[in-house]
């Protein structure tokens, strides 16, 4: 099977790259048909379970997301946050990549959506001083609850049957 390089350490194979795309679009897609409710996505879950699949080349599948968060919203300073945050979680899953529990990761997810309108104002402070920072955090608290919540049953939920389903096809395109 050949191999497309990627600088001199990551390597791909032109189903994984197919793979990559359709995840990423998946993501977006996921993201946009929950869209009218508020805080409540499956992005968290998902870049949670991409990265214990897929490892480092899950960073093409978030950048990928990002990129068409962008290009359907516009790229204003919300969007700034989305080029670190979902990197912070990814980052995370990376370093509990050994727990195969549903119950941990949806804990480990509900505390990031806890987290997440504190971790998003940091170009707030910036362009706000510290009474807009602090003013986004604070408005963002009830939302910020409904993330946690909101991830954590997701994730708790659909972790084991996503991860298997994932699985599934991951195994059928290694046979392409």
């Amino acid at each position: 099977m050949n191999k497309i390089s990627v600088g001199s350490r990551i390597k791909f194979t032109l189903s994984e790259i197919a793979q990559l795309g359709v995840l990423g679009a998946l993501m977006f897609g996921a993201q946009v048909a929950l869209a009218g409710l508020p805080n409540i996505e499956v992005v968290a879950l998902l870049v949670i379970i991409f990265t214990l699949h897929y490892e480092r080349k899950a960073l093409y599948i978030i950048y990928l997301f990002v990129l068409l968060e962008g290009l359907a919203y516009g790229f204003g300073l919300w969007w700034i946050g989305y080029l670190y945050l979902w990197t912070i979680l990814y980052g995370v899953a990376r370093l509990f990549r050994k727990n195969t529990w549903a119950l941990g990761w949806g804990i480990i997810a509900g505390f990031f959506g806890l987290l997440f309108g504190t971790l998003s104002s940091v170009p707030y402070f910036f362009t706000g001083g510290l009474g807009g920072g602090v003013a986004y955090i604070v408005s963002g608290i009830p939302f910020d609850l409904v993330h946690c919540a909101g991830n954590f049953v997701l994730v708790t939920t659909l972790y084991t049957p996503l991860t298997r389903l994932l699985e599934k096809v991951r195994q059928a395109t290694r046979k392409l």
